[in-house]
């Protein structure tokens, strides 16, 4: 497993990297946070980031913030931070596993497992989201050519409708983009919905 550890805490250096390390894992880079995290993931394409932090800063969290944003990956915190109000705002951020104080090689493996299932409960919940969404806003837009073809043939809900979708089986095409076509051509043509 690829893990970039993110470290900000100075006085600490190199702890986690050791458990890391002697836990058996690949441990590709070790940076504070100066650097532009995004373009760094995409580059090094790790599994897991880990963040070593005092306390997250809102610099933390902002970085967190796009990487969940832009390129998700499971993001693990080890802190010594322990305001609850502090860990809600890291796991809104994005963090999938936030660790109070106590870094053990053998405590890595199973947090990183939680880790892992937690972003990837996420990750499909967020695809079910969007699916839903895209599909709500499909059905808004057949609806509206539905309303467009009812004005324009003098018909019925159902017979516009029943038009519609004896469209899509003849051109083979789905309802949407037979919706799609109406909605441009009535665009096109100048007509009011």
């Amino acid at each position: 497993m690829r893990i970039l550890l993110i470290d900000d805490t100075p006085k600490k250096v190199g702890r986690l990297k050791a458990a890391l390390l002697e836990a058996g894992f690949d441990v590709i880079e070790e940076s504070g946070l100066t650097i532009d995290l995004p373009a760094r993931i995409e580059a090094l394409r790790p599994d897991v980031i880990l963040f070593d932090t005092q306390s997250p800063s809102r610099d933390v969290m902002e970085q967190v913030c796009l990487v969940t944003r832009d390129r998700p990956r499971p993001i693990i915190m080890f802190t010594d931070e322990h305001d609850p109000n502090v860990m809600r705002q890291a796991i809104q951020s994005g963090v999938s596993a936030y660790i109070v104080e106590g870094i053990h090689a053998q405590r890595l493996q199973p947090i990183l497992d939680v880790a892992m299932a937690r972003f990837e409960t996420d990750q499909a919940l967020r695809a079910q989201l969007q699916a839903r969404d895209q599909q709500l806003a499909e059905r808004k837009r057949i609806e509206l050519a539905k309303g467009m073809l009812m004005k324009m043939r003098d018909c019925n809900e159902e017979q516009a409708y029943t038009l519609m979708r004896r469209q899509a089986m003849s051109k083979q095409q789905k309802l949407i983009q037979v919706a799609e076509q109406i909605i441009t051509m009535n665009e096109l043509l100048g007509f009011q919905p």
